[in-house]
């Protein structure tokens, strides 16, 4: 059995989405403008296209999309 998620936030808007988030997914072809990851290293994440049905794993603090619509999986 997979992990149980607390609960998750639907995001289809271009205001910034402040939480806990361990998965983000895309119900449709999205980018997302601004993500802040706590357990990331590397280019800033800005501008990260993710297609439809597409997932990202990790500590997220903070989602705004340019365009689609995620789902963000609460921890």
């Amino acid at each position: 059995m997979g992990y149980a998620y607390p609960g998750a936030e639907y995001i289809s808007d271009t205001n910034a989405h402040a939480g806990r988030f361990a998965k983000i997914c895309a119900l449709e072809d999205s980018v997302i403008a601004t993500l802040v990851a706590e357990d990331y290293t590397g280019n800033a994440l800005t501008a990260v296209p993710l297609k439809a049905t597409g997932e990202m794993y990790g500590i997220f603090t903070s989602v705004t999309l340019t365009s689609g619509t995620v789902v963000a999986y609460r921890i």
